[in-house]
């Protein structure tokens, strides 16, 4: 006879999904304070902690401290909080400029990694073969085997997806072809996804500073295409989930002369990816007018770059200067529409002129004057460093395969139903 409803496992899982999801938000909480938020009973929560502290998956870290001097009478509040080393995450990141392999804990803290150089001439083979290399070798130099680790996350920027052999189905990217090469090198559980969302999630999840109530965020990663991912209550919308790259096609500037590969004139890509803001120095680049860029780069104009752009700037070539102002005042555009369509808490900047642009000094005062204070005031800048690009495969993986699953291993929920 066929069951139906919410099994006891079911409703374990989802309790101790429950518990999991508060204490990341707000780090050590007591079971107090958990059962007052899930509207659970303390004997209840007690019970669903207790099994978990003797799992190893949470631990308790000692009494709460009261700013008083004089503490409230009853029962010690103990706080309680995730054993960010119960098991760690192997992540995967492959983007347009780096394909990036490491290992983290719970909470995004880095043990290893290995990162390469990609460019418009990498094959596929070559950045599997580093792949399935570099995982053997982060494995095996941390002494790790199957029973350390949670799982693997493959995070893909979709511009990506082609070399990789992902099609879209009805806008849904096809991982398969990717996932039957990846398990020729792991029996790991594996979690493919887009890895701009997986960064952003890596931004909610891995902040070492709490805010419980900060729900809604929105994440603008920059590079030869621009990306853009909103979540509501720390989650991504699904409808931005596999078309993060829309904000390439937002017209930032109608009256431009500059023209994106498919013809349309003023689009944020046209006007602010990179190869955009180097044509656009190219144009005004001479000894006469750009004297510092034109010595630093030996008078070849394809030598110029990010960097030579922003030393530039900073020495001060005035018809640079021109250009650069221009550049942030439109990127300054942008992100006053992509804040006033969305309404997040806070956007954050990843990627953003890493080259060495101070943001405080020249964008934000770009920001201020376009949009005021109330749109500059909540910007930030991505906690994730350039090398450390593979957090964004750990943290879908470890969304996905401990805080989804309430802790229990994969093993547990392989297991046939009874009927």
């Amino acid at each position: 006879m066929e069951q139906h409803g919410i099994s006891k496992l079911d409703l374990k899982r989802q309790n101790r999904m429950q518990v999991l999801k508060i204490l990341k938000q707000r780090g050590p909480t007591s079971r107090i304070d958990i059962a007052n938020a899930l509207e659970l009973t303390r004997a209840a929560v007690t019970i669903i902690t207790n099994e978990m502290i003797e799992q190893g998956i949470i631990h308790e870290i000692g009494e709460y401290k009261h700013i008083s001097e004089k503490a409230p009478r009853g029962r010690k509040k103990i706080l309680i909080d995730i054993n960010h080393n119960y098991k760690f995450a192997l992540g995967i990141t492959i983007e347009e400029d780096i394909a990036s392999v490491g290992l983290s804990t719970l909470d995004g803290s880095v043990l290893d990694k290995r990162n390469l150089p990609v460019t418009e001439q990498t094959k596929f083979k070559e950045i599997y073969d580093f792949i399935k290399l570099s995982a053997s070798e982060v494995l095996s130099d941390n002494c790790l085997n199957r029973n350390h680790l949670l799982g693997l996350g493959v995070a893909v920027l979709p511009t990506m997806y082609e070399r990789m052999g992902i099609k879209l189905n009805a806008g849904v990217p096809d991982y398969s072809p990717l996932r039957s090469a990846v398990s020729e090198f792991t029996k790991l559980p594996v979690v493919f996804d887009n890895s701009v969302k997986g960064t952003a999630m890596a931004n909610i999840d891995f902040q070492k500073t709490k805010d419980a109530n900060r729900h809604n965020i929105a994440f603008l990663q920059y590079g030869d295409t621009l990306h853009f991912v909103v979540t509501n209550l720390n989650d991504p919308i699904i409808s931005y989930d596999n078309r993060t790259d829309f904000v390439d096609k937002i017209i930032i500037n109608p009256f431009s002369s500059a023209v994106d590969e498919n013809g349309r004139k003023g689009t944020a890509k046209g006007e602010l990816a990179p190869r955009a803001v180097i044509q656009a120095i190219r144009a005004i680049y001479s000894q006469i007018d750009t004297p510092y860029l034109y010595h630093t780069t030996g008078g070849k104009p394809e030598a110029i770059s990010f960097h030579s752009i922003c030393d530039a700037y900073h020495k001060g070539d005035e018809a640079l200067d021109r250009v650069v102002e221009y550049k942030l005042g439109l990127m300054a555009v942008l992100i006053n529409n992509l804040f006033y369509s969305t309404n997040p808490q806070r956007i954050v900047l990843h990627q953003f002129l890493k080259e060495a642009v101070p943001l405080e000094e020249y964008f934000l005062k770009r920001l201020r004057e376009y949009a005021g204070e109330g749109v500059a005031s909540r910007i930030s800048i991505s906690i994730i460093e350039d090398k450390h690009r593979f957090l964004s495969g750990c943290a879908l993986a470890i969304r996905e395969l401990f805080f989804t699953r309430g802790g229990f291993d994969y093993v547990v929920d392989a297991a046939p139903k009874k009927r």
